[in-house]
């Protein structure tokens, strides 16, 4: 794996929550706030098929299972996890790239891979997204339809195992319904008061 030492106050950020919470809606709107231009937004490898909308190369890196797991036996994946039946893994070049440059590196990972990286880098800052209600949450994936019955089924049975480790994170916020804008300020309230809490710090991968 990659390794090396981040710029003084660059930050490895955590952003996790079950499927469905609003995870990349919120993202979209932090990359338009003041001082989103400190953040590097990692690209995710995952195994899955893209879905309708999403961009290869930025919304994931699309791979063949052989490809992902090549990239996992070299080393190259800072985490890696299989996540309703598909593999999910962080590249672990773009993290050291970033940090390096004095960038906060902002992971959106499940929370398998969080546990990986807490214990990789104990100085990550994981930032958990829950629902308002596990009904709301449920009702969200639904709604989206972008799932089988099948895989519908199986994230509505990890959704509650997701949710009872909200007290493995720093922070907890609730997306409320609505109110993903007001989410977004948040986590970006909390991403730039820990980098000022912590702003000589060096973060090493």
């Amino acid at each position: 794996m990659s390794t090396g030492e981040g710029a003084p106050g660059a930050m490895l950020v955590v952003i996790s929550g079950p499927s469905g919470v609003g995870k990349d809606a919120i993202l979209d709107v932090l990359q338009r706030l003041p001082g989103h231009e400190r953040h590097h937004y990692v690209v995710t490898c995952t195994t899955r098929a893209r879905r309708s909308g999403e961009i290869d190369a930025q919304s994931y890196h699309f791979i063949a299972p052989e490809q992902f797991q090549r990239l996992r036996a070299a080393g190259e994946l800072l985490e890696a996890n299989e996540v309703h039946g598909n593999w999910y893994g962080t590249p672990s070049q773009q993290v050291v790239d970033a940090l390096a440059a004095g960038r906060h590196a902002i992971l959106k990972i499940d929370v398998q891979g969080a546990d990986v990286v807490r214990a990789r880098v104990p100085d990550a800052l994981l930032i958990f997204v829950a629902p308002p209600s596990v009904d709301a949450l449920l009702e969200r994936l639904t709604s989206r339809a972008t799932e089988t019955a099948q895989e519908l089924a199986l994230r509505q049975r990890n959704a509650a195992a997701e949710m009872a480790r909200q007290k493995d994170y720093d922070y907890v916020v609730v997306n409320e319904t609505g109110e993903v804008a007001r989410t977004a300020e948040r986590i970006g309230e909390i991403i730039a008061l820990e980098a000022a809490r912590h702003a000589e710090r060096r973060v090493r991968i």
